[in-house]
């Protein structure tokens, strides 16, 4: 309701008749009196800057001046007031503002009134006459270039001593059926007063008599009444300018005056009503809507709005035809809003933590106002993809009110956020009165739910959530005491855990710190990402340190002098990335062979597809490859992979290997190594159960195996020996996680597998891979020494996986090892370059063989023999740095074949006659005595 007025007019004491000034308005008087005396002793030769034109009557009449309006009826109630309106009687204001600046400019005249003069530029002029300190005058430098005027009516606005002053002649009106504007003539103070709205607004103080006019004859009476009446008749009033219908609801709310009955029943004619909405442009009927909500009573300005059937009046789109227009539910806004002024008024919880401004206060007031638009349905993309248009009720606040972007953004999130508002105040209501129950999902009493909530819904969430309450108040009347306290418990929560500003919390990290601590480049996943860490951070108040959340990234915590693995919030980025960055990208070329639980699909066994390059369409079904989000996309999956431990690859397991098999199965080398480097880094923190269970592991040979014959027929020597590297060590960790020896079969499992079985199993796919991989590929790409040396470097782990088992290929294995070890390359230009790392290669190959088969090297001692001195041989006159390759020499080769002379020396044992045999070979080459001694 509005505020006690400091002072009534006394039914005793008859009518006042004249008013008290301030000093500030008291010089505004002398210097308009001044002014007024100035342009009588000087008139101006006519009135050709005027568009109006004056009666002969008036003419030779001495200027009087008069305050006008609300400023009397202000000054009346005792209530301060800024707004000065100057009636003149026989000038324009534009033409009293040419003479008022021409008055100032001379020297001397402002200092009379404690003024240094005119504003000269609209800078100067922002700040002059702001306040009662402010001595210059803003607004005149303006009005012979621009003089602000209507076509009608020719006012001019300036600043003075804090005042603003609107300078505007006495008039009478005319209107036109289709307009409110005016055909504006001068008339006498009794016809300006006739034609205000109400006869509250209508008293004038004469400055030059310094008395009260009251030309209605009942603008006393109807202060001392407290009653809203118009000068003339109502309807003829209305229908002249039916804004006043706005004017005299905004004065009702703000003085606490009730309106005259029959100016009610003409506010309620549809024939008004219809002229409101035609004749008034929607800017006017916004500046009256703001100004009462604004005002001191909202309540009654909505509730006169809605009692009076105004309400589709003012608060509907203008755009819109009025047959297409949706109809608003007005039901319940009786409820509404007295709910609203209650808790504002006693400044429950609901007030007290969602409206701690004026600024929230209208906010409220303007959301409630728009409520019955809140089952309207939503516009919908003009085209996929496309940005859906604002809901409508911000679309009645833009074009219905005018209102400001600021306005219609809140109106805008408020609509489209209302239901989550509404379903987490739910949610929180159904935890707190069961905190027992198993929750699914998110938990909306923890405080990262709750804080990324608020953050989502942005600095307007308290006239937001106050939309909500509003809305369920209007959709459950009857319980409108639940609703209260439903979202009273909500808002004491959020304060209890701190959370009312986690809009403004800043972020331990930016965009480029979380990169770096990815070891990424930035990219277009980084605003989702960021979340995390903030959801991570509102989990954690008490960690303030940005180096705290790196070290958490990066997955090595340090807590209570320990590293934790895998911390809480790298884990929360693994899952996050998996799911909302990487899967979308992937998501056109899932592979068929697994499911979405991540498990081997059942079919018949099929020939793979020829391999081809892809066309243009299938290349536009991976984004992963075709796009930077791809790009990004896959570094992110490097780093998710590299965070990987045995507990959370199983979490995120249906997540990660659809990706992984999608690189796997391309067609281009390049995709292919990184699918099987990666897959590498998984399969060594996967557990055998989960391999077991899932079914995966044939579909991972399936899909690595064929990598294998990527060769040089088909693949360029660089790309192959890149992607032969990256699959060879990711077919032999395959082969040990799914015939991992001490794993038993899956709980509930209906394989009864016995150690021994799966030992044989393990040996068989390692023999697969000797014979398909090394043996298979040497025979194709024996004349690529580069080649060979890779399936020589590779050869090396798994002979030792085989171990004793790799006898069975020691006929195959030698021959291919004293070929390598002996023959000298067709290619003498890339000799240097590939000899040394080819031989140490082959060397080290036959280490393993002489370690795993060493109970048969008695039989194959002179193959093995062959391929040693043959190579001691090539390299023995060779000085190191004639060597090539990474750092080792000649050097390096004749220890390493030393070495392998003392294991087979070993392994062979003095039962043959190995001594004699050598000392025969260096007796028939001598240079090989320093091989065997």
């Amino acid at each position: 309701m509005a505020p006690a007025l400091v002072q009534e007019v006394e039914d005793d004491a008859g009518p006042p008749t004249t008013l008290e000034l301030t000093p500030v308005e008291d010089t505004l008087r002398r210097l308009l009196l001044d002014v007024a005396k100035y342009i009588d002793e000087s008139p101006p030769s006519g009135d050709s800057l005027s568009q109006v034109r004056l009666p002969d009557e008036l003419a030779k009449q001495p200027i009087v001046l008069r305050f006008t309006g609300g400023w009397v009826r202000d000054k009346l109630l005792g209530v301060p007031s800024h707004d000065i309106d100057v009636a003149i009687n026989k000038m324009t204001g534009f033409q009293f503002g040419l003479r008022l600046k021409e008055y100032l400019e001379i020297p001397g005249k402002p200092e009379k009134y404690g003024l240094e003069g005119v504003a000269t530029s609209d800078k100067q002029s922002q700040k002059a006459g702001t306040t009662d300190k402010s001595k210059t005058v803003g607004g005149l430098h303006k009005i012979e270039a621009n003089p602000e005027k209507s076509k009608h009516l020719e006012t001019v606005t300036t600043r003075i001593l804090g005042l603003d002053i609107d300078l505007v002649n006495l008039r009478k009106e005319t209107y036109t059926e289709d307009s409110r504007n005016p055909q504006m003539e001068f008339g006498t103070p009794e016809e300006d007063a006739m034609r205000r709205d109400a006869t509250v607004n209508a008293m004038f103080y004469n400055i030059n008599t310094e008395e009260i006019e009251d030309f209605t004859g009942r603008g006393h009476d109807d202060m001392r009444a407290k009653l809203i009446r118009t000068p003339l008749e109502p309807y003829q009033t209305f229908k002249d300018d039916p804004l006043r219908v706005l004017r005299l609801i905004r004065f009702s709310s703000r003085l606490d005056y009730r309106i005259d009955q029959k100016a009610l029943t003409a506010m309620r004619n549809v024939d008004i009503q219809d002229a409101l909405r035609r004749k008034i442009s929607r800017e006017r009927v916004g500046v009256e809507t703001e100004k009462a909500l604004r005002g001191p009573d909202p309540h009654e300005a909505l509730r006169l709005v809605f009692d009076l059937d105004l309400y589709e009046t003012i608060f509907s789109d203008p755009t819109v035809e009025t047959a297409q227009h949706y109809k608003p539910d007005t039901e319940g806004w009786q409820v509404m809003i007295d709910t609203l002024e209650e808790a504002l008024e006693n400044e429950l919880a609901i007030a007290e933590f969602l409206v701690r401004d004026g600024e929230e206060c209208f906010m409220s007031w303007q959301l409630a106002a728009l409520v019955p638009y809140r089952d309207a349905p939503q516009p919908e993309p003009s085209a996929p993809g496309r940005k859906a248009p604002p809901p409508i009720a911000a679309q009645v606040a833009k074009e219905g009110i005018k209102a400001t972007n600021k306005v219609t953004d809140t109106v805008i999130a408020a609509v489209r956020n209302q239901q989550e508002i509404s379903s987490m105040v739910d949610a929180l209501h159904r935890r707190k009165r069961r905190p027992d129950k198993s929750i699914e999902g998110d938990d909306a009493a923890s405080r990262d739910v709750l804080g990324m909530a608020i953050r989502r819904w942005g600095p307007s969430w308290r006239s937001q959530a106050i939309y909500a309450f509003l809305v369920e108040v209007v959709e459950n009347q009857g319980s409108v005491e639940a609703t209260e306290r439903k979202y009273t418990a909500f808002l004491h929560h959020l304060s209890a855990l701190s959370l009312l500003d986690a809009h403004t919390l800043k972020p331990l990290l930016d965009g480029k710190a979380l990169a770096k601590a990815l070891d990424t480049p930035p990219g277009p996943w980084m605003k989702d990402a960021l979340d995390v860490v903030m959801a991570w951070q509102l989990r954690h108040p008490e960690i303030t340190d940005p180096q705290a959340a790196i070290e958490e990234v990066k997955g090595q915590r340090q807590k209570q002098g320990q590293t934790q693995k895998r911390g809480e919030l790298a884990q929360a980025l693994v899952r996050h990335f998996l799911k909302l960055t990487i899967r979308p990208l992937f998501a056109q070329t899932k592979p068929s062979t697994i499911t979405a639980q991540g498990r081997k699909v059942a079919r018949e066994v099929v020939l793979p597809p020829r391999m081809t390059m892809e066309s243009e369409d299938e290349r536009a079904t991976k984004p992963w490859k075709t796009t930077q989000s791809g790009n990004a996309a896959l570094d992110l999956l490097r780093w998710v992979v590299g965070a990987m431990d045995e507990k959370l690859v199983g979490e995120v397991w249906h997540l990660l290997v659809p990706p992984l098999l999608t690189l796997l199965d391309d067609w281009e080398a390049e995709y292919k190594r990184t699918g099987a480097e990666l897959l590498h880094h998984v399969l060594q923190v996967t557990p055998s159960l989960l391999l077991e269970r899932t079914g995966l592991g044939e579909v991972f040979d399936e899909a690595l195996m064929p990598c294998l014959s990527r060769l040089t027929s088909v693949t360029p020597e660089k790309e192959s020996i890149d992607l032969l590297s990256a699959v060879y060590p990711t077919l032999l960790t395959l082969v040990e996680v799914r015939y991992f020896l001490a794993s038993p079969p899956p709980p509930g499992s209906s394989k009864t597998t016995t150690a021994e079985e799966r030992a044989h199993q393990r040996v068989k796919s390692l023999d697969r891979l000797l014979r398909k991989g090394i043996i298979q590929s040497y025979s194709l790409c024996s004349h690529h020494p580069r080649i060979i040396t890779v399936l020589l470097q590779q050869l090396t782990p798994l002979l030792h996986a085989l171990g004793i088992e790799a006898v069975k290929h020691l006929q195959y294995l030698l021959p291919i090892l004293t070929s390598t070890l002996s023959s000298q390359p067709r290619d003498v230009v890339v000799a240097a370059a590939v000899q040394v790392p080819t031989l140490l290669a082959g060397i080290q190959a036959m280490q393993a063989v002489i370690l795993t088969c060493w109970p048969r090297m008695h039989e194959y001692r002179g193959e093995v023999l062959k391929g040693l001195t043959l190579c001691w041989l090539r390299v023995h006159d060779e000085k190191d740095e004639e060597g090539g390759g990474e750092g080792v020499g000649p050097g390096e080769l004749r220890k390493e074949l030393r070495e392998t002379v003392e294991l087979l020396r070993v392994a062979v044992g003095e039962q043959v006659g190995f001594e004699g045999e050598c000392a025969g070979l260096v007796a028939a080459e001598g240079r090989l005595g320093a091989l065997f001694n």
